[in-house]
């Protein structure tokens, strides 16, 4: 299950320790917030393999026409 956010928290972190305005707050993510305040994602996870990389690649591919392609080769 999901861990719930302290939004009275964060928004009470966002204007106070990062002196954000209401406004620039919520146009933030909570991750862009989190990484403000000095979080660091992905503490103690393997880096990105080849085979990862492909992975993304195929799921996420350029949307680029066939035409662009030829041109660019």
């Amino acid at each position: 299950m999901a861990e719930r956010l302290d939004w009275p928290g964060l928004l009470r972190l966002g204007l106070t320790r990062l002196r954000l305005r209401p406004a620039e707050f919520w146009a933030l993510s909570p991750v862009e917030v989190l990484l403000m305040l000095g979080w660091a994602p992905g503490a103690g996870m393997a880096p990105l393999t080849r085979a990862g990389l492909a992975q993304l690649q195929a799921a996420f591919p350029d949307e680029r026409g066939a035409e662009q392609e030829q041109t660019d080769g």
